[in-house]
C-alpha cells in the first residue's frame, strides 16, 4: 500500500504554534513533493557530532529544519492512538516506539541548529512529504477503537514515506557526518517500520 500525503512536539498546541513559525504548508490528501531545496556551501563536514557554526551544509540545514516539525506530528499522532481506549495491542507498543525515537531526535537536530547559528523555523513555504493536513489531524482525533488504529497505520505510512524521501536527500545531498548518520538511521528504522505497519494493517 503506497499512500503518499502531505507536521511537532508533544502537544497539540505546541505543534500548531510551530507549524506556523515554520510558516510550512501542510496540503491534505495528495501526492508530496519536497518543495524547495537549498544548494550546498562549499565548507568542511565534522568527523564526529554536529559540525560548527560555518563548518555545515545548506542541504544539512534543510534537512533538520524541515525533519523536525515532521518529526514533530509523527509524535503527535502517536500521543494522540496511546490515548484512545480499546486499541489493538499491537499498535500501541508500535506508537510508543515512534515517540520514543523521534522525540530524541527532534533535540539532537535542534541542537544542530542552534550550534551552527541557523533557524529552527524552516523558510516560508517550502512543503514536505508525508504530511498530514488539518483534516487528517481531525479524523485520527475524533476516530476510536480499531478505526483508529486503522487510521493511524494507513496515516504513519505514508508519514513515514515522506520522511524517507526526505533522509535519502539528505543522504545524497548533504555533507555533515552527524546528520549525514541521522538521515540514514531513519530510513533504515522507518523502512522496517512501514513493513510491519502494513503487515499490521492487513490484521485488522
Amino acid at each position: 500500500m503506497i499512500i503518499t500525503k502531505k507536521f511537532l512536539p508533544l502537544t497539540a498546541a505546541a505543534f500548531a504554534a510551530a507549524i506556523a513559525l515554520a510558516g510550512c504548508g501542510a496540503s491534505g490528501t495528495g501526492s508530496g513533493s519536497s518543495g524547495t531545496s537549498m544548494p550546498g556551501m562549499d565548507h568542511g563536514s565534522s568527523s564526529s557530532g554536529p559540525a560548527a557554526a560555518g563548518d555545515h551544509y545548506a542541504a544539512d540545514v534543510m534537512f533538520a529544519q524541515s525533519m523536525i516539525p515532521h518529526h514533530s506530528q509523527a509524535v503527535q499522532m502517536s500521543e494522540m492512538i496511546l490515548e484512545k481506549q480499546d486499541i489493538p495491542a499491537d499498535v500501541t507498543p508500535l506508537a510508543t516506539r515512534i515517540k520514543e525515537a523521534q522525540g530524541p531526535e527532534i533535540e539532537k537536530m535542534t541542537g544542530w541548529l542552534t550550534a551552527w547559528g541557523e533557524s529552527t523555523q524552516m523558510h516560508a513555504g517550502h512543503t514536505m512529504d508525508g504530511m498530514m493536513g488539518a483534516e487528517d489531524m481531525a479524523k485520527l482525533e475524533t476516530a476510536q477503537g480499531v478505526e483508529a488504529a486503522r487510521l493511524f497505520l494507513t496515516q504513519m505510512i505514508a508519514h513515514h514515506q515522506g520522511a524517507v524521501t526526505m533522509a535519502k536527500t539528505e543522504t545524497t545531498d548533504g555533507k555533515d557526518a552527524a546528520a549525514l548518520q541521522l538521515s540514514k538511521d531513519i530510513v533504515s528504522a522507518q523502512e522496517t517500520e512501514i513493513k510491519e505497519m502494513q503487515q499490521l494493517l492487513n490484521t485488522l
